[in-house]
C-alpha cells in the first residue's frame, strides 16, 4: 500500500511568509491538483505542520531577540502555534487528508516524524496501521523538511518516493546536495 505524506505546506514557507520558498504556492496547488486526479491511489494522506510555541526559543530553533539567525540551527520566529503563519497555505485542499501531523512543538523539529497527531498518533503508527510500505513525499522545503521527512521514512523500512514536480527549495545548492542525500539512503525520484 502507498501513502502520501504532505510536508509543511504553510503561509510561512511561502511567498511572502517568514521562511518563504520561491515557488511554495505552485507547491501548495500542485498538490491540491495532484489529489483531484489520485487521492484514491493512497490508503493514507498525511499532512504536517510546524506548530512552535509562541512563548520560548523552541529549544533554541528560534534566533534570540537582535541575533541574526544562521539559516541552519537557528531561524526567524515562523509557524507560530495558532498563528496565520502556521496555517496550511490556502490553495492546499485538505479535504482529502486524513490526518494532520504537528511537529517542533517547544523543541526544534524538521521531520514529520518527529511530530504526532493531536490524539498523539505517531505518522510511523498510522503508516504501520494503514499496511503502507510505501509513500510520496511533497511539499515544503526540499532540503530542509521534505528532506528530514524522506530520510525518516526510509530509517521506518519505507520505500521513498519524492515528486519533484511537489516540491520546492530554498536553494539550488542545497537542495542538489539533499537529493544527493536522500538518493545515497535509497529515495527516488518522480516528477
Amino acid at each position: 500500500m502507498r501513502g502520501l505524506l504532505i510536508v509543511d505546506v504553510q503561509n510561512d514557507f511561502c511567498e511572502g511568509g517568514a521562511l518563504g520558498v520561491t515557488g511554495g504556492r505552485a507547491v501548495a496547488a500542485g498538490i491540491t491538483e495532484h489529489l483531484e486526479k489520485h487521492a484514491d491511489d493512497y490508503a493514507v494522506i498525511i499532512a504536517s505542520r510546524d506548530w512552535h510555541d509562541a512563548d520560548s526559543d523552541n529549544g533554541g530553533h528560534f534566533a534570540p531577540e537582535g541575533v541574526a539567525p544562521n539559516f541552519v540551527s537557528t531561524w526567524p520566529v515562523h509557524c507560530v502555534a495558532g498563528s496565520q503563519g502556521a496555517d496550511y497555505e490556502p490553495l492546499l485542499d485538505l479535504g482529502p487528508i486524513n490526518f494532520h501531523v504537528k511537529k517542533g512543538q517547544g523543541v526544534p523539529s524538521y521531520s514529520m516524524f518527529e511530530g504526532a497527531t493531536d490524539d498523539g498518533q505517531s505518522v510511523e503508527d498510522i503508516l504501520a496501521s494503514h499496511a503502507v510500505t510505501e509513500v510520496d513525499v511533497v511539499g515544503l522545503a526540499t532540503d530542509h523538511c521534505v528532506r528530514a521527512s524522506a530520510l525518516d521514512a526510509r530509517k521506518a523500512g519505507v520505500e521513498v518516493r519524492v515528486l519533484l514536480d511537489l516540491v520546492a527549495a530554498v536553494s539550488a545548492e542545497t537542495r542538489e546536495a539533499a537529493l544527493v542525500e536522500m538518493s545515497a539512503a535509497g529515495v527516488t525520484y518522480a516528477d
